[in-house]
């Protein structure tokens, strides 16, 4: 009976399954995906997306370029025809055009790389061309105190021909004569406009400092106008001792180093301390920056140079504990932060102006100092 029941499912089985010629070894179709399936269509998904945006921007920017190469052809055409209409699209790109051997030649003289990882030849010119025109822009940024020193053994060579030329008798020119003014002058002043801008009087270049009345501070808080006047000459009459008591050298040290760089720091103080003397003309110097400038007059008269110098100290970096500028060190803010007055404020990080005339005034401290030495020793400036 066993026997028979397993013949009859056999032969069912046989009747119900395939057709001949389909394998029965392959599993149906699922309608489920895996996950490693579905992220192989999404990456598939996304590089085509990508090839299409790629694509498309490949056309935009041919398209771009042929029209920019369009415009340049219709400008050079219109300018060789004698046209003057002008060109508004976009510029020639090729303006600066410099062979790779210059331009590689130029980069290294200005210290700077020859090529940039991915950079073609078009794009080295116009980092060239950039550079150049940053350091054209940053000309008055340079190193005047080099410039000043240039030229010196030519201007010494002139003035000795003019002398011999002269029978033995030399033309007074200031160090450094862009042009021949008197003495003390500056570019564009003379005496007419000295004493209309600052007052009636002797010119500014008369005498010496050691003939001059002795200043007085009560005008500081009783009549401030009287202080420019004074200040003005004094620093006149200085420079110009300055100036003289270098040309009085003999022609051996003024063609030694140490020699040339006094002569090249004159030049360079006179250069600088002219925004000064235009302010003090006009009368528009800050109350702070008059009242420690005048104490510094005073004190230098009195030979005690070593409050002039502290009085230079407080207008140059100020009396603050942090001249810089600091005033909240930590997430809190300061105690009593508003109540930090004028005579903290270091004047000499405004601007570049000003750090250059309170420079120029510390050399001329310490010229007068070497002048017109103190009977005390304690009274000399470090």
């Amino acid at each position: 009976m066993d026997f028979l029941k397993a013949e009859i499912e056999s032969v069912k089985r046989k009747a119900t399954g395939p057709p001949p010629g389909v394998s029965t070894s392959s599993a149906p179709p699922s309608k489920y995906l895996r996950r490693g399936e579905i992220e192989k269509l999404r990456i598939d998904e996304e590089q085509r997306l990508k090839e299409e945006k790629e694509q498309k921007r490949k056309l935009e920017k041919d398209a771009k370029e042929a029209a920019k190469k369009k415009s340049i052809a219709a400008a050079v055409s219109r300018s060789n025809t004698g046209t003057s209409t002008p060109v508004t699209s976009t510029p020639p790109v090729e303006a600066f055009n410099v062979s790779d051997v210059d331009c590689i030649r130029r980069l290294r003289a200005k210290g700077q790389p020859i090529l940039l990882f991915g950079e073609s030849s078009k794009e080295r010119r116009l980092r060239l061309r950039a550079l150049e025109l940053i350091e054209a822009r940053g000309e008055g940024q340079q190193n005047d105190f080099k410039k000043a020193l240039e030229g010196m053994d030519m201007e010494m060579d002139l003035k000795e021909l003019e002398r011999r030329a002269g029978g033995g008798k030399a033309t007074e020119k200031p160090i450094g004569g862009k042009r021949v003014v008197k003495e003390g002058e500056e570019e564009g002043e003379g005496p007419e406009e000295e004493t209309s801008a600052v007052g009636k009087g002797k010119s500014s270049t008369d005498g010496t400092v050691a003939d001059m009345p002795l200043l007085d501070l009560s005008l500081v808080k009783l009549n401030p106008d009287k202080l420019y006047p004074q200040i003005y000459y004094f620093l006149k009459r200085l420079l110009k001792e300055w100036e003289d008591f270098l040309n009085a050298r003999e022609d051996q040290i003024k063609r030694s180093t140490q020699g040339k760089l006094a002569m090249a720091t004159c030049v360079q103080s006179k250069e600088y301390i002219k925004p000064l003397f235009k302010t003090l003309r006009q009368r528009a110097l800050a109350s702070d920056v008059l009242n420690r400038m005048a104490e510094i007059i005073y004190y230098m008269q009195k030979r005690e140079y070593q409050r002039a110098n502290d009085s230079y100290l407080r207008m140059s970096i100020g009396n603050a504990a942090w001249p810089i500028g600091v005033t909240m060190v930590g997430i809190h803010e300061r105690a009593a932060r508003e109540k930090i007055s004028n005579d903290q404020i270091a004047h000499v990080l405004n601007d570049e102006t000003s750090r250059k005339y309170i420079q120029s005034l510390k050399r001329l401290m310490t010229f007068a100092q070497t002048r017109y030495p103190p009977a005390d020793v304690s009274h000399m400036m470090g």
